[in-house]
């Protein structure tokens, strides 16, 4: 149940039975009725955007165009407004007034980009949901394939990327991580999976009721479990505007997938500590008998001491570093802040 205010919308979750799933459903504001005889079917694409005044029209426009060769599906497309300081809200109030289809969330503040979008897919109605960034790296053409892979059964269809046209050193670094966290999860992940695909109503429905308020979307698709197609694409570079993604959220996002599907890294603590421990004490009596035996000619010096002091200081700070991680996994989790504080959305009243 939903209540709209002037300064937001005020979500409340009840467990209803959805008959047209036959499971229970925790979001009554995207609930939607079994589809009648004849009516189209429902696609929901959702594009997240932070100071994107170059590219929202852009990325709109396609989008439109790809559901007009399509022809047989209804669509609405959701852009989530992230705060932004340009002009990409206005750019996006003028579309949504031209264009019904268009839906916009406005977010109160910058909630960042993974509790933005997540926000977004929640809040969707459609039978299908497709995840798209707004900078037009995720190409929308492949909306068609998504929906054909969709229609012959899969649950999720996602894009990989195969190549990119970003720097060949970033696309090599983004490789080397898929393939450590692939590595450490307790799960098979998606390996260059970016988000962007298309998730079934019912996924959705599962994703509502885990009800993550800080999720690693990709690691979710993997934990769920359902059947998943795989599309390969070749990643354009951005053409327009500047990219918001900088060191401290790209590190945000690696830790968060390491933190959320495996515990390796705390049991390298446990084990490296045993490893340590056994090697100092095989040092030390290394020591005592070398100096037992060449009592006058056998000096300690510093240099040991300093090295092996500054070695094990490095890997205490280092592990600590690795279990604050995990307590501050723990600490969000707790809090159970809502994803996202809406400020206005516009053209969703116009719902029947």
């Amino acid at each position: 149940m939903r209540f709209e205010t002037l300064f937001g919308t005020t979500a409340f979750s009840l467990t209803l039975k959805d008959p047209a799933l036959d499971r229970p459903s925790a979001c009554l504001a995207v609930a939607r009725p079994p589809l009648q005889a004849g009516e189209k079917k429902l696609i929901s694409v959702v594009s997240g955007c932070f100071n994107e005044e170059e590219n929202v029209r852009e990325c709109y426009r396609q989008v439109k165009k790809v559901f007009e060769e399509i022809g047989c599906y209804r669509y609405e497309h959701i852009f989530i407004d992230n705060g932004s300081k340009d002009k990409t809200l206005t750019i996006l109030r003028e579309i949504a007034a031209e264009d019904p289809n268009v839906k916009i969330i406005v977010n109160a503040r910058n909630f960042g980009h993974i509790r933005s979008g997540y926000h977004a897919m929640l809040q969707a109605r459609g039978d299908a949901i497709i995840a798209l960034v707004s900078d037009l790296q995720d190409p929308p053409e492949l909306i068609k394939d998504f929906i054909r892979k969709w229609e012959e059964g899969f649950l999720v269809v996602l894009g990989i990327k195969k190549d990119s046209d970003e720097s060949p050193i970033f696309f090599l670094v983004r490789r080397l991580y898929y393939e450590l966290v692939t590595r450490l999860a307790e799960i098979e992940l998606n390996k260059n999976s970016t988000g962007f695909g298309l998730y079934d109503r019912r996924f959705m429905e599962v994703l509502r009721e885990i009800d993550d308020p800080y999720p690693y979307f990709r690691g979710l698709v993997s934990e769920v479990g359902f059947p998943v197609a795989k599309i390969p694409y070749h990643q354009p570079a951005r053409t327009r505007g500047i990219t918001s993604n900088n060191f401290y959220t790209l590190y945000d996002m690696a830790m968060l997938g390491i933190t959320n599907h495996s515990k390796v890294p705390l049991r390298m603590a446990t084990m490296l500590g045993f490893v340590v421990s056994f090697l100092s004490f095989l040092v030390a009596v290394g020591y005592l008998t070398f100096k037992l035996l060449y009592w006058n000619q056998f000096s300690l010096g510093l240099a040991p001491l300093v090295v092996g002091l500054f070695f094990f200081g490095s890997v205490q700070l280092f592990f600590i570093g690795i279990l604050g991680e995990y307590i501050g996994s723990i600490y969000t989790q707790v809090l159970k802040r809502p994803p996202v504080v809406e400020l206005e959305r516009i053209n969703f009243e116009k719902e029947s």
